[in-house]
């Protein structure tokens, strides 16, 4: 098992500060706020990436290949290989939009300084995931990845507390999908799977099921851990540790009987 936070992150560079076109505290919807202390709490013996540099600063779970004409000086329209969803949304590799702010940044920056950080953060933290699940597959023959992320309270009379994505099937076995759904309901939470979220960039680059590599995201509702602010922890993080401690045993125990227990 090997669990992956990289949208926690709250080290803001002056660099980032210096080009902002709003207050700092905008930029915390873009976070997955403190969601990397639940992963932690939760993780037991297993191999763990946390990125510390914001999502504001570049999206770990982008394509390189996602990059914002609006953001980038030096990119056109017509230059960009393909576009998606996101990228048009303003949540592409360097993100232009945060909840309520078309634009946070005063300026656009240059396509060396986006070459920088993505040599410099994007790069790196994918080389490592990568090394971890190398090593976890080459001792156990199968590996699970998490890749743990929070999600606004979605819309709608009964909104789930946590979302499950495999990219369709793409990305992970059915069965280890099955054991984490059967994890967050026996926690007293609710699920979705594959909607609103199916996973993104980590889940296509890491997931590989032919050959024993399993990628699932994970969403929750920051309203499940948050305090009433949505700045710090709140009374039902306990609980929400708990339940994802609940995912990480029933997908290990699926992959090989019997781990769970001997844990």
């Amino acid at each position: 098992m090997v669990l992956s936070v990289p949208h926690a992150g709250r080290t803001y560079p002056a660099e980032l500060r210096a080009a902002l076109n709003v207050p700092p505290a905008r930029l915390l919807p873009l976070e997955d706020r403190l969601v990397d202390m639940l992963a932690l709490a939760a993780r037991g013996d297993e191999s763990a990436i946390v990125a510390t540099r914001p999502r504001a600063w570049i999206d770990l779970n982008r394509a390189e290949w996602e990059r914002d004409p609006q953001v980038e000086a030096d990119a056109s329209r017509q230059s960009l290989p393909r576009t998606s969803a996101k990228l048009r949304a303003g949540l592409g590799l360097v993100p232009r939009r945060s909840s309520g702010v078309d634009h946070i940044w005063n300026r656009r920056f240059t396509r060396a300084e986006i070459d920088e950080r993505i040599a410099h953060d994007h790069r790196p933290y994918h080389a490592a995931l990568a090394a971890l699940l190398r090593a976890a597959r080459s001792r156990f023959g199968i590996v699970i990845l998490l890749d743990i992320h929070s999600m606004p309270r979605l819309a709608g009379a009964a909104p789930p507390s946590v979302v499950l994505g495999d990219r369709f099937g793409k990305s992970a076995s059915d069965r280890f999908v099955a054991a984490a759904q059967g994890a967050v309901i026996r926690s007293g939470m609710t699920v979705e799977i594959n909607t609103p979220y199916a996973g993104g960039h980590i889940l296509d680059t890491h997931g590989a099921p032919e050959r024993g590599i399993h990628a699932i995201q994970i969403e929750i509702d920051r309203s499940r851990y948050l305090d009433a602010d949505g700045a710090e922890l709140g009374a039902g993080a306990t609980r929400t540790i708990a339940m994802l401690r609940r995912i990480v045993t029933s997908v290990c125990d699926e992959a090989i009987p019997g781990s769970a227990a001997a844990e």
